[in-house]
């Protein structure tokens, strides 16, 4: 059992970053894929970025490459995601999640933990 925290999400002005942390409970953290996914209001969850559980290999949304930055520190049991050059668009509830087994993956059913969500508002 995983239990995920996230924090670090706040208001910020367009073109602002913004850096979102994970942290998680359990010894095994290192043995899990861990992904970031967003949700704004009336959308589906969207994938934004996973990392492999060596942290040597990262996936990004297309909307966030080059913008979004995840890292793990497997000693510290956390994940995080570095946003930079927010926009009003990434405006949304984001989420860590936790995958036991298996690859980077795209989809929220393929992870087996989720935390409550933090939530992220750009403004114009």
């Amino acid at each position: 059992q995983v239990q995920l925290v996230e924090s670090g999400g706040g208001l910020v002005q367009a073109g602002g970053s913004l850096r979102l942390s994970c942290a998680a409970s359990g010894r095994t953290f290192s043995s899990y894929v861990m992904g970031w996914f967003r949700q704004a209001p009336g959308k589906e969850r969207e994938f934004v970025a996973a990392i492999s559980w060596t942290g040597g290999s990262t996936s990004y949304a297309d909307s966030v490459k080059g913008r979004f930055t995840i890292s793990r520190d497997n000693a510290k049991n956390t994940n995080y995601l570095q946003m930079n050059s927010l926009k009003p668009e990434d405006t949304a509830v984001y989420y860590c999640a936790a995958r036991k087994g298996g690859g980077l993956a795209y989809f929220p059913q393929l992870y087996d933990y989720w935390g409550q969500g933090t939530q992220v508002t750009v403004s114009s």
